[in-house]
């Protein structure tokens, strides 16, 4: 064909700045899609749990309630290292270099994210009485919220968008957000609401109406109320067209859905599972919990595992039996990239601190060599790719925000700043 370029060492012939031109006009509302629906980490800090208290058992000064419980158990039944070691199964030394950092988390921020539950773990009450309840309950978050003595996270899960539940639902939320805001002038920044039971987008959808409306009336600015997802329901997972609800249900939230928590019993009960058998472990939860990490995949939602209802309560023999299921759970749901869990009572604050910041600490020594290694471009026998930087950056700020590690042992050990390996960690990759 006469006159046609041949060949590749010279493109000027063949106008390659016009087909750069025409292919970005192409897939550029591909390119809007993707960054508003995976725009990536948001940064903040996550809590490694949600401790979930009914709300009239809430009373202010509660988080340091928690704390307190918590330090009395471990002094009453194990006192020291070598004895938490042998309840909780952990490694004598590594609990020896955590058991510090577990005892002063307990004194100064025993609670990240204190929920207060006006939904199963409350029960059926009274009109007359919920109101109370609620009433009650925002008073207590505000004096603590006066006093520094909030969480960083606080907020309340009421009941869903059920049609026996959802007038109940909205009078409480509504109810709570105008006591909050008459008595602390404004709502706290880590404040979030737990919507529950949902069997549907729409009820997604409806949520969102409902926060917008709220914000309106209540003169809060847009986007205000955020909400986390408590995938507890088959149809939550699984769709009726056999796609992934969940995946909908967060591109539905229109950016307010904050987090996906799984419902440990609620589901397996759903799904057929026997008392005796439901489990954050069992494979019906790994396969729920495994749709819900790819639908959170690069949004920025965060994912967060359930509970287990084996409490360490009774003889020193039963606190220890269930401080090692405890400790165990955590550790799995750790490494499966679940960095939330729940917590239902006092005592299980020790193993939630210890299982964590031994995870954390574990990870430390190698990831910072690589992260060493990576930023300074050395000779190394990894060779480590941008995407796994990030993610050996993020652990590492995990464990700093979680109070496992330090910032100047990180930074020695990296060579980098924190400021650095946070902006790293939530770099867009890809």
């Amino acid at each position: 064909m006469q006159g046609s370029p041949r060949g590749g060492a010279d493109l000027a012939g063949i106008g390659l700045d016009d087909l750069n031109d025409a292919l970005d006009r192409r897939l550029a509302d591909a390119d809007a899609r993707l960054l508003e629906r995976y725009p990536g980490e948001r940064g903040r800090r996550q809590p490694v749990h949600t401790v979930y208290v009914p709300a009239d058992r809430v009373h202010s000064g509660i988080a340091r309630a928690w704390g307190d419980q918590a330090l009395h158990l471990l002094a009453e039944t194990a006192p020291d290292a070598t004895a938490l070691a042998a309840a909780t199964g952990l490694a004598e030394d590594m609990v020896a270099d955590c058991l510090p950092r577990v005892l002063d988390k307990l004194r100064t921020e025993p609670v990240e994210d204190l929920r207060i539950d006006l939904e199963d773990g409350y029960g059926s009450r009274s009109d007359t009485e919920e109101d109370r309840h609620v009433r009650e309950a925002a008073a207590a978050l505000c004096a603590d919220l006066a006093a520094g003595a909030a969480p960083p996270y606080v907020g309340i899960r009421m009941k869903g968008m059920e049609a026996a539940g959802r007038h109940r639902g909205l009078r409480t939320l509504a109810l709570f957000l105008g006591a909050v805001l008459d008595g602390a002038g404004d709502l706290p920044d880590g404040f979030v609401l737990t919507l529950p039971k949902i069997t549907s987008v729409e009820q997604v959808e409806a949520m969102v109406w409902v926060t917008e409306q709220l914000e309106s009336r209540f003169g809060l600015d847009t986007g205000r109320l955020g909400f986390e997802l408590q995938i507890e329901t088959p149809q939550s997972i699984l769709a009726p067209d056999g796609t992934a609800a969940v995946a909908q249900m967060v591109h539905a939230g229109g950016g307010r859905v904050t987090a996906l928590h799984y419902g440990t019993y609620d589901y397996s009960a759903a799904c057929g599972v026997t008392a005796a058998y439901q489990s954050m472990a069992h494979p019906a939860a790994d396969h729920a919990k495994a749709v819900m990490q790819l639908a959170a995949a690069g949004t920025g939602v965060w994912l967060s595992d359930g509970s287990t209802n084996v409490l360490p309560v009774g003889t020193p023999e039963d606190v220890h039996a269930a401080w090692r299921l405890h400790a165990g759970l955590v550790r799995r749901s750790l490494e499966r990239a679940f960095y939330q869990g729940w917590d239902l009572h006092p005592h299980q604050l020790p193993t939630r601190y210890l299982a964590t910041y031994a995870f954390y600490r574990e990870a430390f020594a190698p990831a910072a060599d690589r992260l060493r290694a990576y930023l300074g471009a050395l000779d190394s026998g990894v060779q480590d790719e941008p995407a796994t930087a990030q993610a050996l950056s993020a652990a590492l700020v995990r464990g700093l925000r979680c109070g496992a590690l330090g910032e100047r042992e990180v930074e020695k050990a990296t060579g980098a700043s924190v400021d650095s390996l946070t902006s790293l960690a939530a770099r867009r990759v890809g």
